[in-house]
């Protein structure tokens, strides 16, 4: 079960991020909508329905998590570079992958949202320079302070580790 739940392992909290580890977390974030939409084209609409696991999301609410969870980052990031440790806004991520939006709209304008927002993030992140990355934010669920590099490595990872989740879906 836990191979399912995280078929790319657990992100891994409290790491020290170098400049190129940075480059590494951008281009995978940059990368992600393509990859998206590539392996989301080879769907059935049975496949859009299905899970990776029992009691897991289906693809489709996985694709409209990504742009609920990705529009998010990009604000979080957006606060963390001009504000002095903002306490950002968490969310009941379950709560929002089962509201209705998730079921009836078609996941073409997600991956729309997802590919427009990456293009604004990417765009932002390629222009930091070292301190940007060193700002933080605090996250009241955790009451902890967290450094933008490691939230870039956790999207990064998130995307990847969703993008498996489809993976899954399809095999």
């Amino acid at each position: 079960m836990e191979q399912l739940k995280y078929p790319n392992g657990k992100f891994e909290y409290g790491k020290t991020y170098s400049n190129a580890d940075n480059e590494k977390n951008i281009k995978e974030i940059e990368a992600l909508p393509k990859k998206l939409k590539e392996l989301v084209a080879t769907f059935s609409e049975t496949d859009l329905n299905r899970s990776y696991r029992d009691g897991g999301w289906s693809a489709k609410q996985i694709i409209h998590h990504i742009a609920d969870s990705h529009m998010n980052a990009y604000i979080r990031t957006k606060l963390t570079l001009t504000e002095n440790s903002p306490v950002i806004k968490p969310y009941n991520q379950d709560q929002w992958a089962n509201l209705i939006d998730s079921e009836l709209y078609p996941i073409s304008s997600s991956l729309q949202l997802i590919e427009l927002i990456h293009q604004r993030w990417v765009i932002l992140l390629k222009n930091l320079n070292a301190s940007d990355f060193q700002r933080t934010y605090i996250h009241p669920e955790y009451n902890k302070t967290f450094p933008l590099d490691e939230m870039i490595a956790l999207y990064a990872w998130h995307g990847n580790q969703h993008y498996a989740h489809l993976q899954l879906i399809k095999k």
